[in-house]
């Protein structure tokens, strides 16, 4: 097209005149208002859907049925009950809250930790101690131990996965165990069907934490036992620890070691007694003298050597219970003290004895006698509890401090299909014994309902041939 025919087209002929100012300021604002709407609107959909999404697929769900019984706990008693298991053919879950076995020995257990008991007493069922460990195996030769064991009878726990309830269904005779796995990438919420629930989380799944006035200010180093490892840390440090048991007593004595400076709280009496006696330990020579005598006389004769071999404690500020040491245990859980080198220190004066606390401040603690101690740490031996009650929803086989209600040997089995292992305050001999019971128990039904349904399924079998 030519130049001039472009310039006698009407559009150009009689061209309108241009808007005014102010109009195409205004359609200017009202787009850009207009576009910055749709652009927020945009962004705000799709977080929308986002988040939508995010809480549709964050838990996925799965529902599985367990032709066997469910075991909570990958402890020494959790796989005590599965060796017994495989024993008998019978297959079963464990469900694991950690990403180990024995969590409890291999994260929560100081360095120098060794077995109290001669290894005999703490072997678990159908496999012994290997014959070139020593009669009290390390803490890293027990771990050892308990993998080989899972190894030999090949179990494979359900590693991070925590068990948030456990309900009994009434209607159907049969258990509803829901977990959160948080073994993938996102959490998975599982929910295991089973006729028999094995609870096998021990006495000690949760540390106790005592509340003192004034800890919130102390501004040191503040830990609890199962924290601890080393004394390396503390180096010239004046530590308080709080708790005289088997564990507060093996702290202050590797802190001592560790050239740290110990005060160790006694609050109330304990039993301490030699870790052996003519040669042998303790605990073989008191259940030698069980077989032939009652439990007080026994009690009598074990105070007696104590005092012979170790001499009279009570001047160092550790008074001696009203019961005997094997009476309380059994009738309070309360374990004496086995001496293994901290006694000696005590008398030293290299760890000193406390009475209790009535107050922390700023780098000080005051004691119930009026005493101040200037202290840079504290460490919390203060022990262990069940956490039974916060998942199982029952109350008949469990207390309210989640642990049995029948004393031992009884305290194993409930209506239900329900078993308790290692809660028999007789460490990992009593589990030892609740394991081969539940094993045997469950195994025992689970045949004779195999049988059953073997039977039914061939009898219908049958029927349906007739009918041809």
């Amino acid at each position: 097209m030519a130049i001039g025919t472009i310039a006698q087209h009407p559009l150009y002929l009689n061209p309108s005149p241009p808007p005014p100012l102010h109009i195409i300021s205004n359609t200017t604002i009202h787009f850009s208002f207009f576009s910055i709407l749709i652009t927020t609107f945009k962004t705000c959909l799709s977080q929308l859907l986002f988040s939508i999404c995010f809480n549709i697929h964050m838990f996925s769900r799965r529902c599985i049925w367990v032709n066997g019984p469910v075991i909570v706990g990958a402890g020494p008693s959790g796989l005590a009950v599965g060796a017994g298991l495989k024993n008998q053919g019978v297959p079963f879950i464990i469900l694991e809250r950690a990403d180990c076995i024995a969590s409890l020995w291999q994260k929560r257990t100081y360095d120098r930790l060794k077995l109290h008991l001669p290894k005999q007493y703490c072997q678990l069922p159908y496999f012994p101690f290997p014959d070139d460990f020593p009669e009290y195996p390390t803490k890293h030769q027990f771990i050892k131990y308990l993998e080989s064991y899972a190894k030999h009878f090949d179990i494979n726990p359900n590693f991070n996965e925590t068990v948030q309830s456990a309900k009994y269904d009434e209607t159907f005779g049969l258990w509803r165990v829901k977990t959160i796995s948080t073994g993938g990438p996102i959490p998975v919420e599982v929910e295991y069907i089973c006729r028999w629930l094995a609870v096998a989380t021990g006495e000690n799944a949760e540390k106790v934490v005592p509340e003192f006035e004034g800890l919130e200010d102390f501004g040191g180093h503040v830990t609890h036992a199962c924290d601890y490892k080393s004394g390396k840390s503390y180096f010239g440090e004046r530590v308080l620890v709080v708790g005289c048991g088997n564990s507060g007593m093996e702290v202050s004595l590797d802190l001592c070691n560790h050239n740290a400076n110990p005060s160790m709280v006694v609050r109330s009496s304990v039993h301490v007694l030699p870790r052996e006696v003519f040669g042998t330990s303790t605990f073989e020579f008191a259940v030698s003298l069980m077989k032939w005598l009652p439990l007080w006389l026994v009690d009598k004769i074990l105070i007696i050597l104590a005092y012979l071999i170790l001499g009279n404690i009570e001047k160092y500020g550790l008074k001696r219970p009203c019961l005997g040491p094997l009476e309380l245990k059994n009738t309070a859980g309360k374990t004496p003290v086995l001496d293994i080198g901290a006694l000696q220190k005590i008398k030293s004066g290299k760890i000193k004895i406390v009475p209790g606390i009535k107050k922390f401040s700023r780098g000080k603690v005051e004691l119930v006698n009026g005493q101040t101690l200037d202290i840079d740490s504290v460490i919390l031996a203060t022990g262990y509890r069940s956490n039974v009650p916060s998942w199982l929803k029952e109350n008949e086989l469990f207390s309210n401090d989640g642990v049995p209600k029948n004393p031992f040997p009884n305290g194993w089995k409930s209506k239900g299909g329900l078993y308790a292992v290692g809660f028999t305050r007789r460490g990992l001999s009593g589990a030892s014994l609740d394991a081969i019971s539940v094993a045997l128990d469950i195994a025992k039904t689970w045949k004779d309902e195999t049988k059953q349904k073997k039977k039914s399924v061939a009898a219908r079998h049958r029927r349906c041939i007739s009918h041809f």
